[in-house]
């Protein structure tokens, strides 16, 4: 067993770690792990502070919000949607527990305003008709070393090297109900956190995702924000001296931003 590199360090010290689905949550900010050009017509809004969230862009068609639970036995939910037309029925979700590693959730936001751009000026309606294949969202955990497997129940799943991260894609449609892409992180019985996308999500998302949880750039936290399961799995790049507290989300690393195809 490896050993626990943070043991020594204070509770507030800023660690720069990886692999990302072992990091933790991180800073909560949605104006930051959203990225939406608010002041272009994409309406946010937030009762309090460190209460639920929401955004829309300008055609009404797409909208993500955030559920903080903290007296739930789940912290909370993120969540994407989008519908054809504004009061038509919903054709696509995300869903992340709000325990996903924002640099996780901000490469995915990225992602889906560079499809909502591309929608709007191309015309080729990309938000529900995307090109992008299935192979564009597990090829980098392939090249990172993850391992594969298939079921006969119309499914593969890709494991992280260190066994405590997870994609699994549904390549047979076995029911609407039944999500296309899941991801989690850690053991059995006790995930660090969850994402699930519908059927009809763009595999443009689900590739922003792995592109992400693959990524080399470390992430920031804060000792005291790692999660103990996780400690002895964590590579550490860097320890630095404690900081002012901040809300704001560390820039995510260039190569898992932008669009996937």
């Amino acid at each position: 067993m490896s050993p626990d590199l943070l043991k020594n360090l204070t509770s507030d010290q800023n660690v720069k770690v990886l692999p990302r689905h072992l990091a933790g949550p991180g800073p909560v900010d949605p104006r930051r792990v959203w990225g939406f050009p608010t002041d272009q017509s994409w309406p946010f809004h937030r009762e309090a502070q460190g209460g639920p969230a929401a955004a829309m862009s300008p055609c009404l068609r797409l909208w993500t919000t955030f559920e903080p639970q903290p007296e739930a036995p789940g912290p909370g939910t993120w969540t994407i949607g989008a519908k054809r037309a504004p009061s038509g029925p919903e054709a696509w979700r995300i869903t992340f527990d709000a325990t996903t590693p924002v640099e996780l959730l901000n490469d995915v936001h990225t992602e889906l305003l560079d499809l909502y751009l591309e929608d709007r000026d191309s015309g080729k309606d990309v938000l529900f008709e995307d090109a992008t294949a299935p192979y564009e969202a597990y090829k980098a955990l392939l090249a990172r070393g993850w391992s594969h497997s298939v079921e006969i129940n119309g499914t593969q799943t890709f494991r992280s090297p260190d066994g405590l991260g997870a994609v699994q894609h549904r390549y047979a449609n076995m029911g609407t109900h039944k999500p296309t892409w899941t991801a989690w992180a850690g053991s059995p019985g006790d995930r660090l956190w969850s994402a699930s996308f519908s059927i009809g999500t763009p595999a443009s998302l689900a590739a922003a995702l792995t592109a992400s949880l693959v990524s080399t750039e470390p992430v920031q936290r804060t000792v005291k924000d790692v999660p103990l399961p996780s400690r002895q799995q964590l590579y550490l790049a860097t320890a630095t001296q404690p900081t002012a507290p901040s809300s704001a989300v560390p820039p995510p690393a260039g190569a898992a931003r932008g669009r996937t195809r």
